[in-house]
């Protein structure tokens, strides 16, 4: 099947690359934006290329680049949220965080787990888009991205504690593993 009836701005999805957004187009060429592979041309013959949602549509006016920027910027904060439902485990539904000072004369606090811990995986999700913005971002070197990297994975071991309210182990906090 040849990709003959996609437009520009369109969601695609590529078996080896992931998803991606058509950004531009020529007779022989598909032009592929894929958020970890960056911009890869693919042959319109190529059979193994699969439309999740349309585009503009073929033969439709030039887009602007404020519009395809904007569609991206949309697609790219879509792949950005969790891929699936993060769960606190069981045993801590209902349960509640209480916060006390030694002084007596200070009230303590306390505060609902379940507020707790999705405070934790916004942080978790926070540490992640960081993590791609250091490996995309072009004015850093290829040491100061490992520099960052690796203050962002000691941040991932400080918040290792708070594995045990994760429902499933691979929602958790890896630090840096030993060798």
């Amino acid at each position: 099947m040849e990709l003959y009836d996609i437009g520009i701005g369109a969601r695609v999805k590529h078996p080896t690359l992931g998803v991606g957004v058509v950004y531009d187009m020529d007779p022989r060429t598909v032009h592929v934006f894929f958020r970890e592979h960056g911009e890869q041309p693919i042959a319109r013959s190529f059979e193994g290329l699969i439309t999740i949602a349309p585009g503009v549509g073929t033969g439709a006016a030039e887009l602007d680049l404020d519009s395809v920027k904007s569609a991206l910027r949309s697609v790219l904060r879509e792949e950005n949220m969790p891929q699936r439902p993060v769960h606190l485990a069981r045993r801590w539904h209902k349960g509640v965080l209480e916060i006390k000072s030694a002084d007596p004369a200070i009230k303590g606090k306390e505060v609902p787990l379940e507020d707790f811990f999705h405070k934790i995986v916004m942080m978790r999700d926070r540490f992640r888009v960081l993590e791609q913005k250091i490996n995309a971002h072009t004015g850093l070197s290829e040491q100061d991205k490992v520099e960052m990297q690796q203050y962002v994975t000691r941040c991932y071991g400080s918040l290792t504690t708070f594995n045990i309210l994760f429902e499933d182990k691979e929602d958790q906090f890896v630090g840096q593993k030993s060798e």
